[in-house]
């Protein structure tokens, strides 16, 4: 679980707790959370992330709601069971839908298949985490191509 929420930005431009919501969801659709796994305290992880306690209760509340965590009283919050199926699925959807609009926007812009395709070959290179700032080897590839042409 350090792991996982480890790459939290708070200069991100996405909001912590969304960023957290997003995190847990990821875990548990790849399998690196599971049902019944125990996640750290609201206190623990404010501290670990250094932000309000506030931010942590909201991203744990909203994933109750959803049905992916239960909270058992003096003992903690926990995955709940069955719902990693639904959770990898809705997480495919929502990254296929962003990449949809991405590609969509890139053709708008100009792009070739080719520029794309090489884009995405080298952001899977990266071990850049989500929410973090782009590579500047993806920056410097955007300048160079503008260059070129």
């Amino acid at each position: 679980m350090n792991q996982i929420l480890a790459s939290v930005d708070i200069h991100s431009t996405v909001a912590v707790y969304i960023q957290i919501e997003n995190h847990i969801q990821f875990a548990i659709a790849s399998s690196k959370l599971k049902a019944g796994d125990q996640l750290p305290s609201v206190r623990e992880l404010s501290e670990r992330v250094g932000v309000n306690p506030n931010t942590v209760a909201k991203a744990y509340r909203d994933l109750e709601v959803m049905g992916l965590l239960y909270t058992r009283r003096g003992m903690g919050v926990f995955v709940n069971k069955g719902i990693e199926a639904k959770c990898r699925e809705d997480c495919r959807k929502r990254i296929i839908t962003r990449m949809h609009e991405v590609v969509a926007e890139s053709k708008a812009a100009g792009l070739s298949k080719k520029d794309v395709l090489d884009i995405v070959d080298r952001s899977i290179a990266t071990d850049a985490s989500p929410y973090a700032e782009t590579p500047a080897q993806l920056l410097s590839f955007a300048k160079k191509k503008k260059a070129a042409k």
